[in-house]
């Protein structure tokens, strides 16, 4: 029997506080004691739940346009030294992270998973679609940051909230050969375990589903209004579920926790006996899924040829 220590994180950090935030990550890391250990979506950069950055349609407000500044300002580049620092840990303890972030790149704004392990960072996932309201502040990502990382013992995968949603994005995942399916979410709603629990039956998997817990004084003092500084934002529901659909820890409410299993990677053989999605319970003669994973760019210089001899004289 192969197993692997899995760990999912349900915690949050201070919005628009980096450090505190990366200081928050590595300690919980070093705490999971997992060889694969996976944080909510934009752990590090925030969620800035219920903040509307001053938005109605067909108008922008110049406290929402600063408002979007510091929230700019507390996004991170990749690479960049928070990155460098994540990876010195994983490659210091020599396990496996999955960190929820939100990237900066130029004037952009992206939702990223970024993926660690023992030789340190190993590449990052961009939020295909955000949701409603995350549109304001984040951009799409594209079919190249997709990737699935080998540990030696099982490939990792990531799928960040809602993403989870998009039938094609899982298949084109399945097709990776996922077996440890990452959702790093702040979806803390109670149908958000059905989802988690049809992925992990559908694609034979099994999911790490970490979610925020997040009270309102996690926001900065001016903007947490009149409400009490202990009511909570985001209420949880982290779970880690089998390839059979099993849950095998959670879902957490109401508080911080860490919730860790040993995953018997034999289950994966034992689920797909009667189902595989991208293989015998297929039917590529009916229906075939085309993915582009070229990096799309808004410019793209073209290289000037080097001069012949001839075109010289």
């Amino acid at each position: 029997m192969t197993t692997v220590t899995v760990a999912v994180v349900q915690a949050a950090a201070p919005l628009f506080d980096t450090e505190t935030a990366v200081d928050r990550a590595e300690d919980l890391i070093r705490t999971a004691s997992a060889e694969v250990v996976v944080l909510p979506e934009a752990f590090i950069g925030g969620y800035p739940k219920g903040q509307d950055f001053g938005i109605t349609v067909g108008n922008r407000t110049p406290e929402g346009r600063d408002l979007f500044r510091r929230y700019f300002e507390a996004a991170i580049e990749v690479p960049g030294p928070e990155v460098a620092r994540l990876a010195e840990v994983t490659r210091e303890i020599g396990c496996h992270a999955v960190v929820g972030a939100v990237e900066r790149s130029g004037g952009s704004l992206y939702c990223v998973a970024l993926f660690f392990g023992p030789n340190g960072y190993e590449g990052l996932h961009r939020k295909l679609m955000p949701t409603a309201a995350e549109r304001y502040l984040w951009g799409q990502g594209d079919g190249s940051t997709m990737p699935v990382i080998s540990t030696g013992k099982a490939r990792i995968g990531a799928a960040v909230c809602w993403e989870n949603y998009m039938p094609l994005f899982r298949t084109a995942m399945y097709a990776k050969g996922v077996d440890l399916w990452c959702a790093p979410t702040v979806d803390d709603r109670d149908s958000w375990q059905a989802t988690m629990r049809h992925i992990a039956l559908e694609g034979r998997c099994f999911v790490l589903g970490a979610t925020q817990f997040m009270r309102r004084d996690a926001l900065p003092a001016d903007l947490r209004g009149d409400t009490g500084p202990e009511e909570v934002l985001i209420n949880g529901g982290s779970v880690i579920v089998s390839p059979l659909g099993e849950v095998l820890a959670g879902p957490l409410r109401d508080r911080e926790g860490i919730l860790t299993a040993e995953a018997d990677l034999d289950d994966l053989a034992r689920a797909r006996f009667d189902f595989d999605p991208v293989g015998h319970y297929a039917r590529p003669d009916v229906f075939t899924l085309r993915v582009n994973e070229t990096p799309c760019v808004t410019v793209a210089a073209a290289q000037a040829s080097t001069p012949t001899t001839s075109e010289t004289r």
